[in-house]
């Protein structure tokens, strides 16, 4: 009886000796976890659009983690009408330069200018590594070598299902099909997961290089989880799918059979694949070719020597060879399908073309649909070459043009076969984007998930949330020749007013000790009105001026501000009452 009890007391003391254990042990795990969680927390992915937002061009998009940056194309945008002298828009690259030391790499997408146009601004900043494909590669390395930065950047060749290290992140390249070779979309793996940038695609399953667009690559990264996808939105608003460009090869083949005419082909330089099938046709009726334009020559000089044009020897003839070569087995491939004023096409149309003379035995055919914008231009060039009696063949007559963008059907695959837990419409004004998103809804992705970006705006990810944070400077920096960023609205504004209504001067002398005028006024009138045919008004003008000197004179007034702020003053009060316009007044004075 004696060991029973003994026994159990030992079982009551070693059962109370477990409890404390125990609790002890609770204790002790919970500042563990809070511990460990602190230690491994991840920081969040940045995705900061510097351009291709709210317009169409100037593409460009960075990544960030940590300390670690990645940049997504660097192209331009063609000015606005309002953008009088403008050569090229790009982007504003403030801060890239505020946090150069971090970033790692430059990757392209393809070729296109808007998406490479502006790499030679950057890398007169920051020194930067560029990736791409083969062919995209030879068309930096042209633009390089034209701002004398080949030889200081280096350049990485990559090839589709490649994937580079960039410190923290890692960026697959996925083949893809566009209106040029060797287009890819981006996969970017980062530490709080994977953000697919389709880049500019279209779905074609007869594409001209047999290069189909990688299906399984991205079917499969859907399967295992993408954060994010980021949606070329150029087509968005157009349903149905867009058309092979396999198709113009069929209709271009119904121009070139029987026709005896020679035939002028305007298209884009950068549209690879058109260019082919040109070429392709031309070989089959027996033509010879001859290029025109420099973007044309330099693209089509590049694309043979990586093979991405195939065309049998000595089809080719020099431009200064044409006319010494029948017209029926003549084939011109030229630039300014976009009615550029100093295009090839432009010139041939305005007869001022050196080499080229539009004849009535000409066929044009000008392959490319009008930019937005550019509608007058073009039509403006196809009335010229009419009314020299060319014929003429654009896209309301013939499908001679596809585009190289997907539409809703196509945004709709790749948006399955993603299946991003994030969207964010990219590569498109704001119409485009709202179509975009709406297609979005359509194949399930949950409203709250998809993000409207502004150029700017800072978007953060990780595995749970994603939200909009801040902004960084961007903004549209115009280059005008040798000048970049040295004319701003204020310029702007001064150029439009002068191409509006002109410009008066007015030249006074003055006694440098006396402060009386000696000499004038003067008055200089460009782009306001005709001098002679306005003899009384002007006569009027001096004698105002004179009034008002005289004023000066009677009042001591002798500081030349002063004086040249009332002089415009009382002139463009005057000027508009008797005329209605408001040139910008410009008063010189000179000492003597």
């Amino acid at each position: 009886m004696e060991e029973k009890l003994t026994n159990n007391k030992d079982l009551k003391q070693t059962r109370k000796r477990n409890y404390k254990t125990k609790k002890t042990n609770k204790v002790q795990e919970k500042p563990l976890k809070r511990t460990e969680q602190f230690q491994f927390k991840k920081e969040n992915l940045k995705i900061i659009p510097l351009g291709g937002l709210l317009e169409i061009g100037k593409n460009i998009t960075v990544f960030e983690y940590g300390n670690d940056i990645v940049l997504v194309d660097c192209g331009l945008a063609f000015p606005e009408d309002d953008m009088l002298g403008i050569d090229l828009v790009i982007p504003d690259l403030t801060y890239l330069e505020k946090n150069k030391e971090k970033i790692r790499g430059l990757v392209i997408t393809h070729g296109h200018e808007d998406h490479i146009g502006s790499i030679p601004y950057l890398l007169k900043q920051i020194n930067v590594p560029i990736y791409a494909t083969k062919l995209t590669i030879g068309l930096i390395e042209h633009k390089l070598e034209e701002h004398k930065l080949l030889r200081s950047t280096k350049l990485k060749v990559v090839h589709p299902g490649q994937t580079v290290s960039f410190g923290s992140m890692k960026v697959e390249f996925i083949r893809t099909t566009h209106s040029i070779p060797d287009a890819c979309s981006l996969a970017i793996h980062t530490p709080v997961g994977t953000v697919v940038h389709t880049g500019d695609f279209k779905i074609d399953y007869t594409p001209i290089d047999g290069e189909m667009m990688d299906f399984g690559r991205l079917a499969s990264l859907g399967n295992k989880g993408v954060l994010a996808l980021m949606s070329d939105s150029t087509n968005s608003e157009r349903k149905g799918y867009t058309m092979s460009e396999s198709t113009v090869g069929e209709v271009l083949d119904k121009l070139f059979i029987n026709c005896t005419k020679r035939i002028v082909v305007a298209t884009f330089s950068s549209n690879v694949h058109r260019v082919q099938q040109i070429v392709n046709s031309a070989v089959k009726y027996g033509r010879k070719i001859a290029i025109c334009g420099r973007s044309m020559i330099n693209t089509i000089e590049t694309a043979r020597k990586f093979g991405y044009i195939k065309v049998p020897d000595n089809v080719f003839v020099d431009i200064d060879m044409i006319k010494s070569i029948p017209d029926e087995k003549l084939t011109i491939i030229t630039t300014g399908s976009q009615g550029e004023t100093m295009s090839a096409l432009t010139r041939m149309a305005t007869g001022e073309h050196k080499k080229v003379q539009i004849t009535p035995n000409d066929l044009i055919i000008i392959s490319a649909n009008p930019i937005p914008g550019n509608e007058n231009s073009v039509s403006k060039v196809i009335d010229d070459l009419m009314k020299i009696g060319a014929e003429v063949v654009y896209n309301a007559l013939a499908d001679v043009h596809v585009s190289g963008h997907a539409c809703q059907e196509e945004q709709k695959l790749m948006i399955s076969l993603v299946r991003p837990k994030y969207f964010i419409p990219v590569h498109g004004e704001y119409r485009q984007l709202i179509a975009h998103s709406e297609t979005a809804k359509k194949v399930g992705v949950d409203p709250d998930n998809i993000f409207l970006m502004t150029n700017g705006r800072i978007l953060e990810l990780n595995e749970y949330e994603a939200k909009l944070t801040g902004t960084v400077p961007v903004g549209k920096i115009m280059v005008d020749g040798l000048g970049v960023g040295d004319v701003g609205n204020i310029v702007l504004r001064d150029r439009q007013r002068l191409s509006q209504d002109g410009l008066i001067i007015v030249v006074l002398t003055m006694d440098s000790q006396t402060g009386r005028v000696v000499a004038g006024p003067d008055v200089l009138s460009r782009g306001f009105v005709y001098v002679r045919e306005s003899e009384n008004l002007m006569e009027d003008i001096k004698q105002l001026l004179r009034a008002e000197i005289d004023k000066f004179e009677e009042k001591h007034i002798t500081d030349w501000t002063t004086i040249k702020a009332m002089l415009r003053e009382e002139l463009r009060d005057y000027i508009y009452k008797k005329t209605k316009r408001d040139p910008m007044i410009l008063p010189i004075i000179m000492e003597v």
